[in-house]
């Protein structure tokens, strides 16, 4: 069997790598010892970068094109090798296949939630999700810094670091906003342009380059969320009122349209429907005049409170009872002065309407005896 390899790859005079997957940055090139035939074609397609290293080091780089290899568009190996005068003989070189196109739909998040101190609701924990897509830019580079000596290296190899630079930047950032929760929605954009701005250096040291870094959501706890839900349920049912009426309604018209049971079932939906009702006009009534308390009877009428001059002194206040006894007494006549809330000054009591009667039930005086005839 190597000896058949050993035969096959001397033949082998085309180097070129079809990329059978959608996440392979680097592939090597295998061939038999790493011998390669002067002369031989070099096909390097279009989001692609070939890297010839010798040695353990970085030689030729090679743009998308199609090459024959020869010590003239090898420069550097040539040198390296000591072909001064051209060579025609096989020689030896790993040629890794470098992956330039954009690898896109790279989810990153918060691993933990990141604690804020929010201005309306205080202390508190949001987590971040998104995508980005990133793509090599300098080949060597990356080559020499992150893939080593691996033969196949994938996303999945680097995009663990990748996602780490980009949750330590994102929470430095959201941390100096100082953007409250409920406004963060409107400042994805923000943040995402001040995020990708600080990545983009930093990915440059690998040799890659960011492309695009969104922020498609940030979020609270549940039991966080739970709460706001119904806070905002309760602005959005605004008049309580209104909506116990609606709910009575329903009700009552659940319990029509119920076919189950008959007897004390229906009697029991009767009688809270009778009760529903009762309550929907209550609430028909409220919601009518939101100001009006529940009905009852209303209150009695004061009796009506008068003063008094006896005796050159002010006296009472007396309702009309008191000052009909006093009448009786002989204390309180027509000519009295009274007053009460409501008159523009004091009175004699004969001319006082309402006092009217407590006169009238006074007898007229005793008339004098008839003369005695003849005398």
């Amino acid at each position: 069997m190597g000896l058949l390899n050993k035969l096959k790859n001397e033949f082998i005079d085309i180097v070129e790598w079809l990329d059978p997957t959608n996440d392979t940055i680097v592939h090597r090139f295998e061939r038999y010892q790493n011998e390669i035939k002067m002369g031989a074609k070099l096909t390097v397609r279009e989001s692609q970068v070939a890297v010839f290293i010798n040695e353990g080091q970085i030689a030729d780089v090679f743009q998308p094109g199609m090459y024959t290899l020869q010590t003239q568009n090898m420069p550097i190996l040539s040198t390296l090798k000591g072909w001064v005068h051209g060579f025609n003989s096989p020689f030896k070189a790993e040629v890794y296949f470098v992956n330039t196109k954009k690898f896109l739909d790279n989810k990153w998040g918060t691993p933990n939630p990141v604690m804020l101190r929010d201005p309306e609701f205080g202390p508190i924990r949001i987590r971040a999700f998104g995508v980005y897509e990133f793509r090599v830019s300098d080949a060597a580079t990356f080559i020499r810094d992150v893939v080593g000596t691996d033969g196949d290296f994938t996303t999945e190899q680097v995009t663990n670091q990748l996602r780490n630079i980009i949750v330590t930047r994102f929470t430095d950032a959201v941390g100096e906003a100082k953007i409250p929760v409920l406004d963060m929605a409107s400042n994805y954009n923000e943040f995402s342009d001040k995020v990708a701005g600080v990545i983009i250096e930093e990915y440059k040291q690998y040799g890659l380059n960011m492309t695009k870094f969104l922020v498609s959501n940030i979020s609270l706890p549940p039991n966080v969320e739970e709460a706001l839900d119904k806070r905002s349920s309760m602005g959005i049912i605004g008049n309580m009122n209104q909506y116990t009426q609606f709910q009575a309604a329903n009700a009552m018209e659940a319990a029509a349209t119920n076919p189950g049971g008959g007897g004390a079932s229906e009697g029991m939906g009767m009688g809270m429907g009778f009760a529903m009702a009762g309550s929907m006009m209550n609430a028909m009534n409220q919601g009518m005049n939101p100001n009006q308390q529940q009905q009852g009877p209303p209150p009695m009428p004061q009796a009506a409170a008068f003063f008094a001059v006896v005796n050159g002194q002010q006296s009472g206040p007396f309702d009309v009872n008191g000052l009909r006894q006093m009448v009786t007494a002989g204390s309180l006549t027509k000519e009295t002065l009274v007053w009460k809330q409501g008159m523009p000054s004091w009175m004699a009591a004969g001319q006082v309407q309402e006092l009217f009667s407590i006169f009238g039930a006074t007898p007229p005086p005793v008339p004098p005896p008839p003369p005695v005839p003849g005398t």
